[in-house]
């Protein structure tokens, strides 16, 4: 397996401001159906030995990843959805693993995480479904939702969840850009999910 192109500093020797930067990334409510400290969820480890390269980046960064997994506004459902279909758009293995082991815990069925890679056009999305898919694919496309899709998630959702579909497909798209550029592996923990 590849070591990528920037070394993965193992947690022990991370700087001291990485520990702070990690701080965003814990989810406020400690019941949260997959907390990082979970001894069975996979952890991420390169990518985040990659980002220890980079204290203050990674901290910043992990303000909106850390809202976008535990303080959105969307359903966890909605939000992996969006996650996976960003993942697979840009071939991002990393991302894609670790979010096919999330889709489980939050219910979403393995036949569900493959349609997701047929994208809204598929059979067995509900209306709202095709639209987030949808939204994910034009923001990737084109940094915009168009009207036809907008106009679709505007009659179920608010405001608030509007913003919060843009900023989680920006977050992982960011996400993407990183793993994909600095190939990062996946570590052990993630290969059974890719």
């Amino acid at each position: 397996m590849s070591t990528g192109r920037v070394p993965s500093i193992p947690p022990r020797e991370w700087p001291p401001a990485m520990r702070a930067a990690m701080a965003p990334y814990r989810p406020p409510n400690p019941r949260h159906p997959f907390p990082p400290d979970d001894p069975d969820r996979p952890k991420g480890l390169n990518a985040l030995g990659v980002f220890a390269h980079h204290p203050a980046a990674a901290e910043a960064y992990h303000h909106l990843i850390g809202h976008a997994l535990f303080a959105t506004t969307l359903s966890v459902r909605q939000r992996e959805l969006l996650i996976l279909r960003v993942a697979h758009l840009r071939d991002a293995a990393y991302e894609w693993a670790q979010h096919v082991f999330l889709a489980a815990e939050v219910g979403i069925a393995p036949e569900e995480v493959e349609r997701v890679r047929s994208g809204p056009g598929a059979d067995g999305w509900s209306p709202l479904e095709r639209a987030l898919l949808a939204a994910a694919d034009e923001l990737i496309g084109s940094a915009r939702i168009e009207e036809t899709t907008y106009v679709r998630l505007s009659a179920e959702l608010d405001t608030e969840q509007l913003l919060d579909v843009v900023f989680t497909v920006g977050a992982y798209e960011v996400l993407a850009m990183a793993v994909r550029t600095f190939e990062i592996p996946l570590d052990d923990d993630l290969v059974p999910y890719a």
